[in-house]
């Protein structure tokens, strides 16, 4: 029974940090099962939703429920979780090594630091507003109304768990930056900078994982996170109607 408590123990744990990191439900509840069916238990259960796991050894052992939260965008931890989840079904990795080594995941910071987000995002921003038929005297507009934009988001979310809140902010300071540009005549077309410096912030791989959860017929996922990706799509979209409400 200790055995099987702690094999419990790691698929819940990588479980938790491809959920926390972004990874989809499906792909959380497969590599579980792998893991569990590598170390010998054959019947296994898990049950994943974008806030929690239940997880159990057999049909009628007790389970194990992880309730997650604060999930965000980190494709380097899931890789990694696969990459180990890969090794344990070849037999290179006992159960106490991989429990190490997925703590050292979960412990691993390694998002890239604020200021490289930043700077990626106005970088990002110029190039959408380019590619969306954009002029290159709206270039560097949108670069700098995306990345203060940006930095707004993530000042914010460090303070408020709500990330719809950030993302209402965050567009709201991006169209009135735009406004002021073009009213000053350092721009040209304010649709082009707006939409090119709201893009960072849209829920691109929230939509992928929810038409994928949906695809793969976990149908309680797929409308929860498709929930989630219109309200922030909302939120955004308000930010910018009510700066151009006022116009």
């Amino acid at each position: 029974m200790e055995n099987k408590l702690f094999i419990a123990r790691v698929c819940t744990l990588a479980g938790k940090i491809m959920l926390k990191c972004g990874a989809e439900t499906y792909r959380v509840e497969d590599t579980m099962n792998r893991i569990a069916s590598a170390y010998g238990l054959r019947n296994a259960q898990s049950f994943v939703t974008p806030t929690g796991i239940n997880f159990s050894t057999g049909f009628a052992d007790p389970s194990n429920t992880i309730r997650v939260s604060g999930r965000t965008t980190d494709l380097q931890k899931i890789a990694e979780v696969n990459s180990i989840s890969r090794k344990i079904d070849e037999g290179d990795l006992d159960a106490v090594e991989a429990f190490r080594l997925l703590k050292a995941i979960e412990k691993a910071e390694l998002a890239f630091p604020e200021w490289m987000q930043i700077v990626a995002a106005a970088l990002l921003s110029g190039c959408f507003t380019i590619m969306f038929n954009g002029t290159w005297i709206d270039f560097l507009p949108a670069c700098i109304a995306g990345g203060i934009g940006y930095a707004v988001v993530l000042t914010i979310a460090s303070m408020i768990e709500v990330r719809l809140i950030a993302d209402f902010f965050g567009s709201f300071v991006i169209a009135l930056l735009a406004v002021v540009f073009i009213k000053t005549g350092l721009g040209a077309e304010m649709d082009k900078i707006i939409i090119g410096a709201v893009m960072p912030l849209v829920p691109g791989l929230l939509i992928t994982n929810a038409v994928r959860d949906l695809m793969a017929g976990h149908l309680l996922s797929g409308m929860s996170k498709g929930v989630e990706a219109l309200l922030t799509a909302f939120a955004i979209g308000s930010g910018v109607a009510i700066v151009l409400a006022f116009l």
